[in-house]
C-alpha cells in the first residue's frame, strides 16, 4: 500500500469513527429507554439482585445435600496433668499416693466427617421460599424497568420542552427588540409617547428572564436524562426527536379502551407473591413441630509421641470410625412454637388484606390514568386552537400599533397572552407524554 493510500484509508476510518461516536450519542425516545434499559445504575442493580437471589436459592438447596467437614488438632501439654493413684498398685505403703502423668506430651488427632440430612421440615419449607425469593427480584426487576421508562420519557419531554422554549423566546425577544427600537424612533421623531417604549420594555424584560431561566433549565434537565440513561453527565449526547412529533405519536385513543387484566400487573403479582411468602412462613413455623433425623459418618486417626516426630516413618497412627443416626423431637416448648405460628398466621391475614387493597387501588388508579390522558390529548387540541388565535390577535395588534391606531399596552397584553398560549402548548405536548407512559404502566400495557 502507498503512501497516499494509507493516508486516505487513515481519513475514511477518523471519518466511520467519528459518524460511530456520533451515532452513539444520539438518541431517539425509544433508544434512550433502551440504552437506560442496560445501563442505568437501577436496572444494573436490578440484575445483580436476581443473580444475588439465584445464589441464594442454590445456598437454601445445599443444606439438604451431603456435607463433608474436616478437622486436624494438634495438641502440645507445656506442663502435663498429674494424676494421684493409691500407691499400692505400684508396690507402695497403703494408704500412700502415687504421682503419674498418662500419655504423651503432643498428639495430632485428624478427621473428616460425611452428614447427610434425612429429614427437616423446614428445610423443605425453605427450598419453596427461596424460590419465592427469586421471584421477589425478578418481579422487582420487572417494576424498576417501568420506573426507569417512564423516568427517561419524562426526563427526555423536559430537555425537549427547554430547547423549544429557548427557541420560541429568542424569537419573541427579536420581535420585542424591533418593537423597541421602532417605537424609539417613533419617540425621537415625536409620534409616541415615552410609555409606549416602557410597556414594551417591560415584555422585553420578562422575555429575557425567561430565557435565561430556559437557558440553565436546559443544561439541568439534560444532565438529569443522563443520570437516569447512566451515562456521564459531562458527556454531550444529542436528542433526535421533537415536541411535534412526540405528540402525534403519543395521541393514541385506541388506549383509552385497552382492558385492564389485574392478574398480569406488576403491582398485583407483587402482593401475591407477598402472600406466598407469608404462607410459607407460617408453613415454616408449623414444621418446628415435625422431628428431624439425620445421619454421619466419621473416620479420623490419632498420633502421640513426646516429640514433635509425626512425619517420620516409623510413627505410628491409630484409626478410628464412626457411624450414627441422630433424631430431635420437639416436644414441650412453653407454647414458643404455638406463639410464632399465631404470629405467621396474623402477618398472613395482614397480606391478605394488602392483596384487597392492591386490587382496588389499581383499579382505581386506571380510572384515573385513563382521565388524565384523556384530559391531555383534549387539552392539547384546545391549547392548540388557542395558540393559533393568540398568533392571530398578536399580528393584528402589529399592524395595528405599526399603522399608529393601536396603543402599546394592547400589543404587550396581545403578546404575553401569545407566550402563555406558547408555553401552555408546548406543556401540553409534554403532559401527554407522561400521562400516555404512566397509563401504559397502569395498565401493564409494555411487554415484559
Amino acid at each position: 500500500m502507498t503512501i497516499n493510500n494509507k493516508i486516505i484509508a487513515f481519513f475514511w476510518l477518523l471519518v466511520f469513527t467519528h459518524i460511530y461516536v456520533q451515532a452513539q450519542d444520539t438518541f431517539t425516545i425509544d433508544e434512550a429507554v433502551d440504552y437506560a434499559l442496560n445501563n442505568a445504575s437501577a436496572a444494573k442493580n436490578a440484575v445483580l439482585d436476581i443473580k444475588a437471589a439465584e445464589k441464594k436459592k442454590w445456598e437454601t438447596t445445599t443444606m439438604g445435600l451431603p456435607q463433608i467437614n474436616a478437622s486436624v488438632d494438634y495438641q502440645n501439654f507445656i506442663k502435663q496433668a498429674v494424676s494421684l493413684l493409691p500407691a499400692e498398685i505400684f508396690g507402695g505403703p497403703p494408704g500412700a499416693f502415687a504421682e503419674v502423668s498418662f500419655g504423651t506430651k503432643q498428639n495430632i488427632n485428624a478427621s473428616a466427617t460425611l452428614s447427610q440430612l434425612l429429614f427437616d421440615g423446614s428445610y423443605l419449607v425453605g427450598l419453596q421460599s427461596a424460590k419465592v425469593y427469586l421471584k421477589i427480584s425478578e418481579l422487582a426487576k420487572i417494576k424498576t424497568e417501568q420506573a426507569i421508562r417512564e423516568a427517561v420519557i419524562n426526563a427526555y419531554g423536559n430537555v425537549l420542552l427547554s430547547n423549544e422554549s429557548i427557541l420560541i423566546l429568542k424569537n419573541n425577544l427579536l420581535i420585542l427588540d424591533k418593537n423597541v427600537h421602532d417605537t424609539q424612533q417613533l419617540i425621537n421623531e415625536g409620534l409616541a409617547e415615552e410609555q409606549d417604549v416602557e410597556q414594551l420594555k417591560i415584555t422585553q424584560s420578562n422575555i429575557k428572564n425567561q430565557l435565561n431561566r430556559a437557558n440553565r433549565l436546559v443544561s439541568i434537565s439534560k444532565k438529569m436524562l443522563k443520570l437516569t440513561m447512566g451515562i456521564a453527565i459531562e458527556k454531550p449526547i444529542t436528542l433526535t426527536e421533537n415536541l411535534e412529533s412526540l405528540a402525534s405519536k403519543n395521541t393514541d385513543l385506541a388506549l383509552y379502551n385497552v382492558d385492564f387484566n389485574i392478574d398480569n400487573h406488576i403491582d398485583y403479582k407483587i402482593a401475591k407473591n407477598a402472600l406466598k411468602s407469608k404462607e410459607l412462613l407460617m408453613k415454616y413455623e408449623k414444621s418446628k413441630y415435625l422431628p428431624t433425623l439425620s445421619t454421619f459418618i466419621n473416620y479420623g486417626v490419632t498420633a502421640n509421641n513426646d516429640k514433635f516426630k509425626f512425619a517420620n516413618s516409623n510413627q505410628k497412627w491409630f484409626g478410628s470410625s464412626l457411624f450414627g443416626v441422630s433424631l430431635n423431637v420437639p416436644i414441650f416448648s412453653s407454647f414458643r412454637r404455638d406463639a410464632k405460628v399465631q404470629q405467621a398466621k396474623i402477618a398472613l391475614n395482614q397480606s391478605k388484606t394488602d392483596l384487597n387493597e392492591t386490587s382496588q387501588k389499581l383499579k382505581l388508579a386506571v380510572a384515573s390514568a385513563k382521565t388524565n390522558y384523556q384530559f391531555a390529548i383534549d387539552n392539547y387540541h384546545t391549547s392548540k386552537e388557542n395558540l393559533a388565535l393568540a398568533k392571530k390577535i398578536e399580528h393584528k395588534e402589529q399592524i395595528k400599533y405599526a399603522e399608529g391606531i393601536g396603543s402599546s399596552f394592547n400589543l404587550s397584553t396581545a403578546q404575553n397572552q401569545l407566550y402563555t398560549s406558547q408555553q401552555n402548548y408546548l406543556q401540553t405536548i409534554v403532559d401527554i407524554i407522561n400521562t400516555k407512559v404512566k397509563l401504559e404502566n397502569t395498565l401493564n400495557n409494555n411487554k415484559e
